[in-house]
């Protein structure tokens, strides 16, 4: 699971394919799968799509009258629990309850996060965007691992992002304690930890056939960009000054229905049987980063969050700092 192993396939979709297209000849009857932040965005898309092909899925949520409201108009075996990545004891009560309701676990998607969000410190004091999008997670994944051991052949999907590019791991100040905060440096570590985390988790899951994988959907309106100014989404390319979806953002984004279709791939794609730990993009395995291509940083994996030696060294840290909560 290095850089070496970023090969892209020959797949039958591409980075406009929906989850509908991409779950179109397979059947998930049977199979039980949570999908974290699976009301909103991506997420809700996600669960639709599973639905629609015969999963039984559970919501995590933190606000039952919101995710009601939002889950309305899907259809299928869909029920909520309550559950906050950003409390650890929220974290341990929703998988002791999947633990005694569900026989095993097939798919779990680590779909929820927040974005370049104001300096927060959530849990024992760890900075916000690596304590919900990389340490709830972490726990949650830990807490459900008897129930992915009971299933067949069972899949992790962690939501990255391109933004992994911005920045490896602050590995020396991890939670910003000394370094003066920057919202968009603690967003890229949490989402090279997302690469990192599937990396490692692959290999705790591989004596009872699981895999791993962590995805970066693309570029997506959604409720993630909800800490952005408008004037900063303009002078990132996002939003014209007249405050609509720019040309830049009109070709290269995704609608969420298309911005599930990785995440899908990943975890139900028969050509990743036998692979592990990869980081996908465009309903595909991603290349590595070639730095002097056009747009490099939107495509492709650097090796900093492919790196295996940098898994297993953050996946310690994250077990002590579990420990230590």
């Amino acid at each position: 699971m290095s850089l070496a192993d970023q090969i892209p396939q020959d797949t039958a979709f591409h980075a406009k394919s929906t989850g509908a297209e991409v779950l179109a000849d397979i059947d998930l009857t049977g199979k039980t799968a949570i999908v974290t932040g699976g009301y909103s965005g991506i997420g809700k898309e996600t669960v639709r799509a599973m639905a629609d092909r015969g999963a039984r899925i559970i919501v995590p949520v933190r606000s039952a009258e919101k995710a009601k409201e939002q889950l309305a108009d899907l259809t299928g075996d869909i029920t909520t629990a309550p559950l906050d990545l950003a409390d650890l004891t929220s974290v341990r009560q929703f998988a002791d309850r999947m633990t005694d309701a569900l026989p095993h676990l097939d798919l779990l998607i680590n779909n929820a996060g927040i974005m370049a969000t104001p300096e927060t410190r959530v849990g024992p004091g760890w900075e916000s965007q690596f304590g919900v999008n990389h340490m709830g997670h972490f726990a949650l994944t830990r807490a459900l691992m008897p129930l992915l051991e009971k299933a067949g052949v069972p899949r992790v999907v962690a939501l990255s992002s391109t933004g992994h590019k911005i920045t490896d791991i602050h590995w020396d100040d991890i939670q910003f304690a000394q370094t003066p905060y920057d919202k968009w440096q603690a967003y890229g570590q949490a989402k090279t930890a997302n690469a990192l985390f599937a990396n490692a988790l692959s290999r705790r899951m591989s004596s009872f056939g699981g895999t791993a994988f962590s995805v970066h959907p693309g570029g997506i309106f959604t409720p993630l960009q909800r800490h952005l100014p408008k004037e900063e989404m303009i002078a990132l390319g996002w939003l014209g000054e007249d405050g609509e979806p720019s040309e830049l953002a009109k070709q290269g984004f995704k609608s969420p229905e298309q911005g599930c279709s990785t995440t899908l791939w990943a975890a139900t794609s028969p050509l990743l049987a036998g692979k592990a730990g990869l980081y996908c993009e465009d309903c595909n395995i991603a290349a590595p980063t070639q730095a002097d291509a056009p747009r490099a940083r939107y495509f492709g994996v650097d090796a900093h969050a492919c790196d295996d030696d940098s898994a297993e060294r953050l996946w310690q840290i994250s077990e002590d700092l579990l420990a230590a909560a």
